[in-house]
């Protein structure tokens, strides 16, 4: 038995919480990920794992081979990855998590962009607008659209994504258009319900911060659904910029409020507390860092 394969499938393991998720995360089988731990414990002479038929859980001999073994593992990846990544470039498996809309319409592109430079990497992109779990599922850095709220994450920022108030010519010539941010109280709006406070628009005007309680006949968890349905004349719509694409310069929406200063939100790249980051993480946030100044699609 490889004592780096057992270390391996012991840490995926442990920080997954089942052999199954471990399995997926490393692109095994679940036999062998058990079997693996099974060899390590047997070479150890401890037990690691406590097994239910539902979750595995740590031992104590477990909890301290858990608190180091990580940190030797990136330890080895890096300097492995010294010796051969300089010459070949970067290789291996990267796993990237972002919002549904923005990975569609930049993430995708950014990575093909980036794995283009480096022949011999493979890219698992993973698109959910919720959060999910980066240790259970294995993801080694995601892309997420305001604040973080989990301690147990660290966040690069890389930008600020404004948001623009948007209709359809067909809506504003059967409805007006708002002139002050109150008036939308008496419009059709459209929420997407992946903002924090989907029903209250916050606008920064020269009196100062105006929060606006507004109601509609959609609600949506999708920008891209948002942005659709404000084209085709459901209502008005606040959406991030980066899911207009064009619209406004085409004419099919036009923005409204231009002199009122809308929500913007940070952009980050985040990844596990206490996990240092291999050379080609840190490459491909510095390269996204980059890529996305320079197309001003923010």
């Amino acid at each position: 038995m490889d004592l780096i394969d057992g270390l391996r499938s012991f840490v995926a393991t442990a920080q997954s919480g089942s052999f199954t998720a471990a399995a997926d995360r490393l692109g095994m089988s679940n036999r062998l990920t058990s079997k693996y731990v099974a060899d390590l414990e047997d070479r150890l002479g401890v037990r690691l794992l406590q097994r239910t038929t539902r979750r595995v859980g740590l031992t104590p001999a477990g909890e301290v081979l858990l608190e180091r073994a990580p940190a030797l593992l990136e330890d080895l990846d890096r300097l492995l990855a010294t010796v051969t990544e300089d010459s070949r470039g970067f290789s291996g498996l990267l796993r990237i998590s972002a919002p549904v809309t923005f990975g569609e319409v930049y993430v995708q592109d950014m990575l093909r962009r980036f794995a283009a430079l480096h022949p011999a990497l493979v890219i698992d992109l993973r698109l959910d607008d919720s959060h999910v779990d980066l240790a259970s599922a294995g993801i080694d850095l995601a892309f997420r659209i305001g604040e973080a709220s989990v301690s147990t994450l660290k966040a690069r920022r890389l930008a600020m994504i404004d948001s623009q108030l948007v209709a359809a010519p067909d809506y504003l010539a059967r409805n007006g258009a708002p002139l002050v941010p109150s008036d939308l109280t008496r419009h059709v709006c459209i929420i997407d319900t992946n903002r924090r406070n989907p029903s209250r628009w916050t606008f920064r005007t020269a009196a100062g911060e105006e929060t606006v309680a507004v109601r509609g006949r959609f609600m949506v968890n999708s920008s891209q659904v948002a942005r659709d349905l404000a084209v085709a004349g459901e209502g008005i719509a606040l959406c991030p910029r980066f899911s207009l694409r064009g619209d406004i310069e085409s004419g099919r929406l036009i923005a409204l409020l231009p002199e009122v200063e809308r929500p913007r939100y940070p952009l980050s790249a985040v990844y596990l507390e206490g996990r240092s980051l291999s050379q080609k993480l840190r490459a491909l946030i510095e390269f996204a860092g980059k890529d996305i100044r320079s197309t001003g699609l923010l």
